[in-house]
């Protein structure tokens, strides 16, 4: 049996949450499906579904085979894209967005620098801290930070992203360092406001036995807000600790105008992701949009200064 069509296959059925809804769209029957999933779960040797008479989920092995089985997809589906376009140039309008602090210093700067490559394609960017329904409003692509579940979504992981504690040398010889994170409650913490994100806290990789777990925290301390840049500014002043993301502080801790705490505890990256709806054909002004992206976000010297 073709191993690329058993990863379509799943892919359909992980998405679409249906074995006979994933066959409609085929235009065969559920057992054939059916069957291309379970000689693909044999020849891996792990389960990627769980298959009842009312729905599919994906085990944990699944979610993850799904991203890149997506991404491998995608990738196959530019590479055609790009012979057969052969000489034709990228034209059409691109809409994109991406969220507000993070769109305002890695996205923004680089839209007028695609623009200058591909001149017969307009640009719409939307910056938003709200999670967008790409297909819903009409549009094609979004940059997200962290993980997220909607798997009806292609991903490509573009970079790395960790959260971090950090704080002024000022702060820390006034106020000492924590060496825990239980510490963090005798200290001035910085945080999102409640209507903001970050709602479970501040993640923490702590040893627990012979493993880690992962701890989340909800510092308290006299000043929150639900603009991260005006937290970044407060920190920058001296006025506490903040949990920020490396594309935010890796300059000023370059400078030593900020200090890393708690490094030892630090939780495990997520990523910087490109977003896009399921199509069978990615617009040509896309995928290049995607490539842009993932050239520059691969240079380590991009996230150590704003773009310029």
């Amino acid at each position: 049996m073709d191993k690329f069509k058993q990863l379509e296959s799943f892919v359909s059925v992980a998405t679409k949450g249906s074995l006979t809804a994933a066959a409609k769209a085929e235009g065969v029957a559920p057992a054939i499906m059916g069957r291309r999933l379970d000689a693909l779960e044999e020849r891996l040797g792990v389960k990627l579904l769980v298959r009842t008479t009312r729905r599919i989920t994906l085990t944990h092995e699944g979610s993850a085979f799904l991203e890149d089985c997506q991404r491998l997809l995608a990738d196959l589906s530019n590479a055609e894209a790009s012979v057969s376009a052969g000489g034709v140039k990228a034209s059409g309008h691109l809409r994109i967005t991406a969220p507000g602090g993070f769109g305002r210093r890695h996205v923004a700067p680089l839209v007028p620098r695609f623009r200058d490559l591909h001149g017969d394609v307009t640009v719409s960017l939307n910056l938003s801290d709200r999670v967008v329904d790409l297909a819903g409003e009409g549009y094609d692509c979004a940059v997200r930070v962290g993980d997220f579940p909607d798997s009806s979504l292609v991903s490509v992981r573009l970079a790395e992203n960790r959260r971090l504690c950090v704080a002024t040398p000022e702060y820390l010889r006034r106020h000492g360092t924590p060496k825990h994170p239980s510490e963090l409650a005798r200290h001035a913490c910085l945080t999102l406001s409640s209507e903001a994100s970050q709602t479970r806290g501040w993640a923490f990789r702590v040893p627990k036995g012979d493993a880690d777990e992962v701890l989340h925290i909800k510092p308290n301390g006299p000043l929150d807000c639900s603009d991260g840049q005006v937290l970044h500014e407060w920190c920058l002043a001296g006025m506490g600790i903040a949990w920020r993301s490396t594309w935010e502080v890796e300059q000023e801790i370059a400078d030593g105008r900020l200090v890393e705490v708690l490094a030892e505890f630090s939780a495990p990256p997520n990523g910087i992701y490109a977003v896009f709806p399921q199509r069978k054909h990615l617009p040509l002004r896309v995928r290049l949009w995607i490539d842009f992206l993932k050239h520059h976000y691969a240079r380590p010297d991009f996230w150590k200064a704003p773009t310029k």
